[in-house]
């Protein structure tokens, strides 16, 4: 009787256990997060419901289930690997866009601003209107399904195409995530507050009404006036330079939400 406690010792974790199972859970909450919404995810519940099926078949002895079971798991990994290719390309891209990464790539954050500062300045000394939505920490999956699909790296003579007049994406918005413009000619929801401003066309307003339900930084150019406008938090400051479009995107890219001071962009 005596011995029975000393058997239990396993139970108790170390410290080294006890980093090894946070780990293991920050891991599988991440996994969880890029698949959701996803046919792998679909597949994950389907892999569960197997799981269940299994453990019935051998509980109850169900030797023809179990063995059919069996043959699924040996041979659905491989078809699960070609099956969700573009799946867990994608999950990996996302994971590369993590916190910790993008601290350690801060020389790919600046590449993005640069493109993005080129591309507003070349934009606007064309005269050409456009509106570019920057994503943060809020995804913007649902706008960039309303648009055309472009998975392209961000360049300026690429959005100085989308945006050109003859183009038939260029009265949407483009989605940016990372160094990648994820969609063109995307639709985003206008906002519904008085502009004191009565210059700002329908772009501002649709630019303005996105910052209202995420925190993406968006960039807009005016066809009428070739200013640059910024919107964010439900605020806008216009009359953007390129060299105050840097700072704000330099402040803002790296820490991702905590984004611009609301002091420097004037109410809508």
């Amino acid at each position: 009787m005596n011995d029975f406690p000393q058997q239990l010792q396993f139970l108790r974790p170390g410290w080294s256990d006890l980093v090894e199972i946070a780990i293991v859970f920050l891991l599988a909450y991440r996994l969880l997060l890029l698949i959701r919404e996803t046919r792998a995810m679909q597949m994950l519940l389907g892999v569960l419901l197997l799981a269940g099926l299994y453990l019935l078949s051998v509980i109850m002895d169900f030797s023809l289930i179990r063995r059919l079971v069996e043959a699924l798991f040996q041979y659905g990994a491989i078809a699960a690997l070609v099956v969700f290719q573009p799946e867990m390309r994608a999950a990996l891209a996302r994971l590369g866009q993590s916190r910790l990464v993008r601290m350690l790539g801060s020389s790919r954050e600046e590449r993005i601003v640069e493109r993005l500062v080129e591309g507003a300045a070349l934009l606007a000394g064309s005269g050409t209107g456009a509106i570019l939505a920057v994503q943060m920490e809020t995804g913007l999956r649902e706008y960039a399904q309303t648009g055309r699909s472009v998975r392209a790296v961000l360049s300026p003579e690429l959005l100085g195409t989308i945006f050109a007049p003859s183009s038939p994406l260029h009265d949407g918005a483009v989605i940016i995530v990372g160094d990648t413009i994820q969609a063109a000619g995307a639709i985003l929801p206008l906002t519904q507050s008085p502009l004191s401003d009565r210059s700002l066309g329908t772009r501002h307003r649709a630019a303005i009404g996105l910052s209202e339900e995420t925190d993406a930084f968006v960039i807009v150019v005016s066809e009428e006036t070739s200013r640059i406008s910024v919107a964010y938090r439900g605020r806008i400051e216009t009359g953007v330079s390129a060299e105050r479009l840097r700072e704000m995107l330099e402040a803002s890219l790296p820490r991702a939400a905590a984004g611009l001071g609301t002091s420097a962009l004037e109410p809508a």
